[in-house]
């Protein structure tokens, strides 16, 4: 008798698997909050000089705020006033002749900025002036949180694995709850910058583990249905957050509030149940039959647990040594693993660089960052409900595949419509964002079928880290514009083929049980199972 069989005996659809799904939703909530937070929080708004140095205690002081702008500030090309530089001294002539400015004496901006407060109350940039020279380091934020993200993939991957998945989501829970609320009262940029990069590694754990949980848990006809599903809490807070930042306008009190949730999550973590398959798998038969018996008594199958032993759940999934653990140089052991880590690493990297590529390109639709920012995710859900209806009419592959490449197709005809055809330009640019959200849902819902039971968490741990790495590499192709202006597009509609070229060549894992060890991977072909063997008596 295989898993899949004893989990259709108890249910592998009922109101255990519902209910251990909407707990997980509880955390997976702060993803968004935090993986889009820097869109808020680092947000420049308006600025110029602080130009009370240049007050002479004379005619200065009778102007009005305008005329002092006007004697103090040159004026960039498009006419504002520009952000980083001032006059040497007030120049009153400007008064009455503001045209010849060329040649006045101007000075880096000498005792701080001014800025516009009507958007955004408090941010990284005006709390600690991280303007002109320093531009770059308020935009290091995003780069220093994914790396954290990076590490905790890599890092939760193996953990889960090697210790469970339950005992290890409790740990990404108090660490990102620890460390996000230590960003918010961060005293300096330096323990800001530190407290954002553990944030990044604890809340890479919450992203992969629950997501396996779900799984792991349900039987192979609703799988498809849990992937996409799992998914559709990103697109929803995604489209909330913006709300969220509307009225939490202080940039504390905004990433106090994104990792709040967290503290419900902790105490509703004492009902998620561990995953039985990497009980079994582990020899934990005990704690396995426990789990399954409380999962049989929920769904109203308590009578299939009556005559089920703890031994003979030892059957159940055989593997080679229970003692034996398992690490990333699994991943690279056995010709077949090798094949699979390379393609899905490829498959991921292509699919993360490009999502954020696609975000970086799209100029917005003329409207504040609150409103483009609830655009960009309510865009997101009709990919989930199309993801959804062809995941089961072609499969898996070939929905990766094609996701990807028209996503590629979408940028790189975005390269022929001109400049002044904004509208047209917004269009693609969003429909390709929405293939590439299609492309996401699907690799987490896949990778998760490939891999086998003792590496599954490694697995998505590696694949996870290998997206990071194409976050990190996407804002990167953005600066080759300076080499050429299409160059960008370019390179993002090449990463987007070469995924979708990889994921052809990944096998198909619909209707297929899942694969519980790495023998099972190294077969040459792993049989559907049938709806008679799903019924068979143990």
């Amino acid at each position: 008798m295989k898993f899949e069989n004893m989990l259709a005996e108890v249910d592998g659809f009922g109101r255990f698997q519902i209910r251990a799904i909407f707990l997980m939703v509880i955390p997976r909530v702060t993803l968004p909050f935090h993986f889009l937070l820097n869109n808020f929080i680092a947000a420049v708004p308006s600025h110029h000089c602080n130009i009370s140095s240049l007050d002479d205690g004379g005619v200065f002081r009778n102007l009005t705020q305008a005329e002092r702008l006007v004697v103090s500030i040159p004026l960039q090309e498009d006419g504002t006033p520009n952000s980083c530089q001032m006059f040497a001294a007030p120049q009153y002539h400007l008064l009455l002749n503001s045209s010849n400015i060329t040649d006045l004496p101007t000075v880096p901006c000498q005792t701080g900025w001014v800025y516009d407060n009507t958007t955004f109350k408090s941010t990284l940039a005006t709390e600690w002036d991280l303007v002109c020279d320093k531009r770059r380091v308020n935009r290091a934020t995003a780069t220093i949180f994914f790396m954290g993200v990076m590490l905790g993939a890599a890092v939760f991957g193996y953990l889960s694995d090697r210790f469970g998945r339950k005992r290890m989501l409790l740990v990404s829970y108090v660490t990102t709850t620890f460390f996000g609320f230590a960003s918010a009262f961060s005293s300096n940029f330096s323990m800001f910058a530190a407290m954002r990069f553990f944030t990044g590694f604890g809340i890479s754990g919450i992203s992969i583990i629950t997501l396996v949980l779900c799984i792991e848990w349900v039987d192979i006809k609703h799988r498809t249905a849990v992937g996409v599903l799992s998914s559709m809490d990103w697109s929803i807070c995604t489209a909330l957050l913006p709300v969220l930042a509307y009225f939490v306008n202080d940039w504390r009190y905004l990433t106090a509030a994104a990792t709040t949730p967290l503290f419900l999550a902790m105490v509703t973590w004492w009902w998620i149940p561990e995953s039985a398959r990497w009980l079994i798998s582990n020899g934990k038969v005990n704690s396995a039959h426990f789990y399954l018996n409380m999962c049989a008594k929920v769904n109203g199958r308590k009578k299939f647990m009556a005559d089920l032993k703890p031994e003979i759940l030892s059957k159940v999934i055989l593997v080679e040594d229970e003692n034996r653990k398992y690490s990333y140089l699994d991943l690279v052991r056995t010709p077949r693993m090798r094949t699979l880590a390379l393609l899905t690493g490829i498959v991921w990297f292509g699919v993360a660089c490009t999502y954020y590529g696609i975000s970086l390109n799209v100029t917005g639709f003329g409207v504040n960052i609150y409103l483009t920012q609830f655009i960009y995710g309510a865009i997101e859900i009709p990919a989930k409900a199309f993801i959804f209806l062809t995941l089961h009419k072609i499969g898996r592959r070939l929905n990766q595949a094609g996701t990807l490449i028209l996503t590629g197709l979408c940028i790189f005809c975005n390269m022929f419509i001109p400049q002044d055809k904004g509208l047209f330009r917004t269009a693609v640019g969003a429909l390709g964002k929405m293939f590439a959200e299609g492309a996401f849902t699907t690799v987490f819902l896949y990778t998760t079928e490939l891999y086998p039971t003792v590496m599954r968490q490694n697995g998505l741990g590696y694949s996870s880290f290998m997206a990071r790495v194409g976050v990190s590499v996407s804002p990167l192709i953005m600066l080759l514009e300076e080499v050429w202006g299409h160059l960008p597009s370019t390179a993002f509609s090449m990463v987007a083929f070469a995924g979708g070229l990889a994921a052809c060549f990944l096998p198909e894992t619909q209707n297929v049980r899942l694969p519980e060890t790495i023998e099972d991977v190294e077969q040459t072909r792993r049989r559907s199972i049938s709806t008679s063997e799903e019924k068979s008596p143990p």
